[in-house]
């Protein structure tokens, strides 16, 4: 479904990424890893466009991605849940969830405000409060439900439950699961190794802008040296 290969990210003078390339296929949950710092975020924010690559190329479903504007590849099936979430602060729930609701694929089972109010209850308990009036995890949950709303083929999470208590940690990675057997590709950037472990398929470790290990969950968990020595674990 996704092809990165050999990414090059600049910004100015300072060479971020250094021949990143993943792949994520139909229907998988894919996490990248690493420290803070080590290129994860530049990565997305490479794939949707919002950093302008220097080399490498960026595919989705056949089609190169790479150097068209953002809103092009959302438009192509890309959802983006971004680092600090986001979302428009003095807009209410429900109009956040509008706002940029498209079923571009033509989904026979489309995202509707119904599907994201039973994915995550709270919202539609706190539909008409404003964006600034909810809490963290609430937020999130906006966040993601926003990107659901545009129907993408690929949901991209950067840094997914940050910054959250650990009663709504558990209640984004339950969603993250419900997505998945819903037959959702994922791409997830997270720090809890244990639940990326219980919920992805395939993990790619960064660090310093380069791919050094990659592999499915039973070799992430056992292998303690390697999340000692790259993810700080």
């Amino acid at each position: 479904m996704l092809a990165v290969e050999a990414l090059e990210t600049s910004y100015g003078q300072s060479q971020v990424l250094f021949g990143v390339s993943l792949a994520i296929a139909e229907g998988q949950v894919v996490s990248l890893l690493g420290r803070n710092g080590m290129g994860k975020t530049t990565t997305v924010r490479s794939i949707m466009g919002i950093a302008a690559p220097r080399a490498g190329s960026v595919r989705f479903q056949g089609r190169e991605l790479r150097g068209l504007p953002s809103y092009r590849i959302a438009q192509a099936g890309l959802g983006l849940v971004p680092e600090g979430r986001q979302i428009f602060p003095n807009l209410t729930v429900y109009e956040n969830l509008v706002a940029t609701a498209a079923n571009r694929p033509g989904a026979r089972s489309p995202w509707t405000l119904e599907r994201v109010f039973g994915l995550f209850p709270q919202l539609e308990e706190r539909r008409r409060h404003f964006g600034n009036q909810l809490s963290g995890g609430e937020q999130q949950m906006l966040a993601v439900g926003r990107a659901l709303m545009t129907n993408p083929r690929l949901l991209i999470l950067d840094e997914a439950t940050e910054g959250l208590a650990p009663r709504i940690r558990a209640e984004i990675f339950a969603s993250i699961e419900r997505l998945k057997a819903g037959g959702l590709a994922i791409l997830v950037i997270d720090k809890d190794v244990r639940a990326l472990t219980r919920i992805a398929d395939v993990h790619y470790v960064l660090e310093k802008g380069r791919v050094v290990w990659s592999g499915g969950s039973a070799e992430l968990a056992a292998n303690q040296d390697l999340q000692h020595r790259y993810l700080g674990v």
